[in-house]
């Protein structure tokens, strides 16, 4: 099993250490999204100086190209991408379901891909195939999320997703053993507890993916960070304490990573920051700005004087200002640098405020300046 140590805890909120084969994730803890074996436009040697801990790849889009057999041959995603840190692949069941033409069926998913029309199939057993043949430490139960917040659908996509688990759970152990055997470090499985809006439905798949035998637990299908808490709050106290757990997907604003931590999640990605970053929407600590605005044009500060990335240490709101309004590479590169590691010292405040007992006041003072406007 996944070696997790729960350090210090303050309501839900937790710290804690996740033990994997390429090192450890002190938590909570920021996840860079590494969609394609990349975060947008950095570098991993950059997500490194930042400060981020582990990043996440999308098994559908890694599918689709280059191949998960090749990132196989390539001696797997660490040698294939030079993280060499902790890593997760998402089972890419957010995108399936997204497109127009999927066709779910009990077996699993047909789809078509959105880059050359070729035809595919996802099963459960195909996605934890896939998954450890990209070889990120941990993986994600293929999990069934509805397009629709009916009571009705979503019940049954609830069940599809427990139905798939078990398959997942029986598929994982059995390549388990087969890449041990053959040297291979070990990977890990979380399940994935879905249920949308309605609580009920949520505690049912807590307890379902609680009797499982997996090693931690993906929490999906994520609103707004009103609904996040009540859902977060029904959810996390039914899930072993012992075992870790992953928000997926969450909302790119800085008060979810709050909700996120303060309810007892452990972990959490999101494309926000640098999607954001490349639209030239940066975080502050007084709120996001446009940088492409005209009063920025002779602005000769940094972005944020208090931060200590590239960005705000070396250029000025007018440089970045001119880099966007010429469409400079440049620009998308600085600017997701700072949303990045933005997040990440954030939610490494968070860590250390569960750590010395002074998480609420963390939460007010920041939460009020931020969103002061």
């Amino acid at each position: 099993m996944l070696k997790f140590d729960v350090k210090k805890k303050q309501g839900l909120a937790r710290t804690g250490v996740i033990h994997t084969p390429h090192g450890d994730i002190k938590t909570p803890a920021f996840v860079g999204a590494a969609t394609r074996a990349t975060v947008k436009a950095l570098t991993m040697k950059e997500m490194r100086e930042l400060g981020s801990q582990a990043i996440l790849a999308n098994t559908y889009h890694l599918l689709l190209a280059p191949g998960t057999d090749l990132i196989k041959d390539a001696g797997g995603f660490a040698e294939f991408t030079s993280w060499h840190g902790p890593s997760f692949t998402d089972s890419g069941g957010f995108q399936i379901f997204s497109l127009p033409d999927v066709k779910i069926t009990e077996n699993g998913a047909k789809f078509k891909s959105h880059i050359n029309g070729d035809k595919f199939e996802m099963t459960p057993e195909s996605s934890m195939q896939a998954q450890w043949a990209i070889g990120a430490d941990i993986h994600m139960a293929f999990d069934h999320l509805a397009k629709s917040e009916n009571r009705k659908d979503m019940l049954e996509a609830m069940e599809r997703t427990h139905a798939w688990l078990k398959r997942c759970v029986k598929e994982h152990e059995k390549l388990e053993k087969a890449y041990l055997a053959a040297g291979k470090p070990e990977q890990f499985l979380y399940a994935v507890v879905q249920g949308g809006t309605f609580n009920d439905l949520r505690a049912e798949s807590a307890n379902f993916c609680a009797s499982m035998d997996v090693d931690g637990y993906g929490i999906g299908g994520v609103f707004t960070a009103e609904g996040m808490a009540e859902m977060l709050q029904t959810v996390c106290p039914i899930l072993p304490e012992n075992k870790p757990r992953h928000l997926l997907g969450m909302g790119q604003e800085p008060i979810d990573l709050f909700v996120g931590a303060e309810n007892g999640c452990d972990t959490f990605d999101c494309v926000g920051p640098t999607r954001m970053a490349r639209n030239g929407s940066l975080y502050t600590l007084d709120g996001r700005i446009n940088i492409k605005n005209a009063k920025f044009t002779n602005d000769f500060t940094p972005l944020m004087g208090d931060c200590d990335c590239e960005l705000c240490q070396n250029y000025t709101k007018a440089y970045l200002h001119h880099l966007f309004k010429t469409d400079e590479i440049t620009a998308k590169v600085l600017a997701s640098i700072h949303n990045e590691r933005f997040v990440v010292n954030v939610v490494d405040k968070i860590r250390e405020s569960i750590e010395n007992g002074t998480f609420e006041d963390y939460k007010n003072e920041f939460l009020k300046r931020y969103y002061q406007k």
